[in-house]
Formats: structure tokens, C-alpha cells, sequence
């Protein structure tokens, strides 16, 4: 036999004896570190236990005014949070990182306008400034209302178009499901690592950890400043359509990617 062929034999019998030495189920179990645990709402949509209630149909003592941190002065009946545009932006007292967020909103069924003046807001999933500095995903009547794609609602405005047009018509409500992987810097001020963003549109995928390219402009391209964690933040946009609704809005704060 040549030296070669028992070579070839040897790391055959090495490769079987390894696998008869793991050929237990328990070989591959894993016990610990065990997951925390986390109750789940008991309605779908509901906050759970680990949650952080930024709204729950009651005050907005969780969230002020985005240019000068004075109470937030939005409309708040019935349960619902009605966007007063003449008051500006809010967003919450607390800032975040890493997070999954979940809210709810609502196009009035008499919306008028068309295109972007036509139920227009967003959600700043990290609030950089008093007005619209940050990372927005558009809010908007898409139900049949044409615009730029990469401005309908799902999409992170100006970068990425959503994956599918997801929209209910107006009237009814709707979800976002959104998980934020914020952006990392350097000592130096320096990009470490971008912000990433998966949104769920009414449960259904509509981007999928979008890697973003900076903060959101209106014109020219972004580009990212160096910040730690912000707000999340709701916009009071000035088209001159009716106000759009929010509700039950929570989130769960996520430990850094390992």
C-alpha cells in the first residue's frame, strides 16, 4: 500500500471514529446561557413585558416638543393621538440605540391631496435636531395615491423604496413593526458602522435590514454626523392635507449586535 493510500485510510478512519464519538443527540444540545423571558401581549400588537409604553391611549407625558423639549402639545381623544401641525415635531423624552419599535397610525378616510400633500408624516427612528435632522421612514396615503417610490410610505425616504406596497386604505389602521440598528462611530467622530433598518408594513416585510447611507435630506445625498443615542421622533409635515392618527406605540430597547 502506498503512502498515500494510507494516508487517504488513516484520515478516513480518523473522520469516522470522530463521528461515532458525536453520534449522541446530546452532542449538539445546548443549555445555557438560557433566554430571558419575555411574556407576550396577550392581543396581537400589544406591548410585551420587557416593553417600554411610549403610548397607550392615554397622556403623552412620554414625548415633547422636538424644538424645544417643552410638553408635547398634540392632540390626544379617544385614544388616539392626532398630529397638530402647527405645534412641530415630538418625540420621546428618552433617547435609544439599538431597538424594536412598533406603532400604529391612520390616514383620515376623508384624506385629500394628492402625491406627497396627502396625509404626509414619518417616524425618526433617531432624531439628530429640532425639526426633520434624522432617519426617517415615510408615513403617507399610498393606497392608490402616486408618488416617487422611494418617498410612499415604507420606504426609508429618499434611499430605499419598499419592498412591496403594503397600504390599507384610509381610514383603517395600520402597523409598522421596525427594528433600528443605529449607526457606530469612532473616538474620532469616524463612521464605524452604518444603521440598518427591517420594517414590517402591516406584517408584511417591506425592508430587510436596508443598510442606510446617512441621515435623511430632502435634497442632495445623505451623509451620516457622528451622534450616540436619540429620541425617537414624530413629524407634524406641513402639507396642508388633514392630520393623520397614532396609537399604541412601544419599544424594547436590543443589546448591541455581538
Amino acid at each position: 500500500m502506498t503512502r498515500i493510500l494510507q494516508s487517504a485510510v488513516c484520515l478516513a478512519s480518523l473522520a469516522a471514529s470522530s463521528a461515532l464519538a458525536q453520534s449522541r443527540p446530546e452532542d449538539t444540545e445546548v443549555w445555557s446561557p438560557k433566554p430571558a423571558i419575555v411574556t407576550p401581549a396577550s392581543a396581537a400588537g400589544g406591548a410585551p413585558s420587557d416593553a417600554i409604553v411610549l403610548f397607550d391611549g392615554g397622556s403623552l407625558e412620554q414625548w415633547v416638543s422636538s424644538q424645544d423639549k417643552s410638553p408635547a402639545a398634540w392632540t390626544v381623544v379617544d385614544g388616539v393621538i392626532t398630529v397638530d401641525k402647527s405645534k412641530g415635531n415630538i418625540e420621546t423624552r428618552r433617547a435609544f440605540q439599538d431597538y424594536q419599535l412598533h406603532l400604529e397610525w391612520r390616514i383620515p378616510a376623508d384624506i385629500d391631496g394628492t402625491g406627497q400633500g396627502r396625509g404626509n408624516s414619518g417616524v425618526f427612528l433617531a432624531s439628530t435636531g429640532p425639526r426633520d435632522a434624522g432617519y426617517e421612514v415615510q408615513i403617507l396615503d399610498s393606497f392608490g395615491n402616486e408618488t416617487y417610490v422611494n418617498g410612499q410610505a415604507g420606504s426609508v425616504y429618499k434611499q430605499h423604496a419598499p419592498l412591496v406596497n403594503a397600504s390599507r386604505k384610509p381610514g383603517e389602521w395600520q402597523t409598522y413593526d421596525i427594528v433600528w440598528r443605529a449607526p457606530r462611530f469612532t473616538a474620532a467622530g469616524t463612521l464605524a458602522s452604518p444603521a440598518t433598518v427591517t420594517v414590517l408594513h402591516n406584517g408584511v416585510l417591506v425592508q430587510d435590514n436596508a443598510v442606510l447611507a446617512g441621515e435623511t435630506v430632502y435634497i442632495g445625498k445623505p451623509s451620516y454626523k457622528a451622534h450616540g443615542p436619540a429620541p425617537i421622533k414624530l413629524q407634524a409635515h406641513g402639507d396642508p392635507s388633514k392630520p393623520i392618527g397614532f396609537r399604541n406605540i412601544w419599544v424594547r430597547e436590543l443589546p448591541p449586535r455581538p
